[in-house]
């Protein structure tokens, strides 16, 4: 057994994780041979608690973090799958795209340590991903990194997948991520992240999303699903 703790500065809404930090996290912790260039897969079971060790162990494969009570919060299994990578956007047209992000107007969670409007500069990461003209249903954001880990790739490559499945017009957590991340972000360099959304089944909202450098070498891609909630 070891211990999972998420500190609060890596929150998503207030009261819990970025969901994409918190599965890194636990991916971090999943098979052997490092995390790089490993597909995972985290389900989020409950909304990850911040400050408050989480027991990880392993069950059938997978690696669950528990809390106090003995519930899982998150799962994470090493997974054989494929996952397709958006096309590249140009860096000029991602950061162009950020002056149009729903969030500047309306975002249920500003201070997210991924996309929230309201965090300083190198406090979190400000992803603000806006439509692509000529791209329906594709946001992207340019991302200059202040610091670097699989953790911050993971959350990196999270919440782009919201915004092109519209959190804007319904509140809506991670349910689950598969990811995998072949390089990690460089501080300093410019980089380019993409979602794209992929349908809805009901409350659910399936997207992709991508992390590139600006010469587009992939970085890191994702498959979502994204459970909306009650407002």
């Amino acid at each position: 057994m070891t211990s999972l703790i998420i500190p609060t500065a890596f929150h998503g809404p207030p009261d819990s994780a970025n969901g994409g930090w918190a599965a890194g996290a636990l991916a971090t912790l999943t098979g052997t041979g490092g995390a790089l260039g490993r597909t995972v897969e985290v389900t989020l079971r409950l909304p990850p608690p911040l400050e408050v060790p989480l027991e990880v162990g392993e069950h059938e494969g997978a690696r669950r973090a528990l809390d106090a009570e003995g519930r899982t919060v998150l799962e994470a299994r090493a997974v054989e799958t494929d996952l397709e990578p958006s096309a590249p956007v140009p860096v000029d047209v991602a950061r162009a795209a950020e002056a149009s992000y729903a969030g500047h107007d309306r975002h249920p969670f500003p201070t997210c340590f991924s996309c929230g409007p309201e965090r300083a500069e190198g406090d979190g990461l400000r992803i603000l991903p806006g439509p692509v003209p000529g791209r329906p249903g594709t946001v992207a954001a340019s991302w200059t990194p202040h610091a670097s880990s699989y953790e911050i790739a993971w959350a990196a490559l999270d919440c782009a997948g919201a915004w092109a499945s519209g959190i804007e017009e319904g509140p809506r957590v991670l349910g689950r991520m598969t990811a995998r991340v072949d390089r990690l972000p460089v501080v300093g360099q410019t980089l380019v992240v993409v979602g794209e959304a992929r349908g809805s089944e009901g409350r659910k909202h399936h997207a992709t999303t991508t992390l590139r450098t600006a010469d587009g070498e992939l970085l890191g891609l994702a498959r979502q699903v994204w459970i909306e909630i009650p407002s």
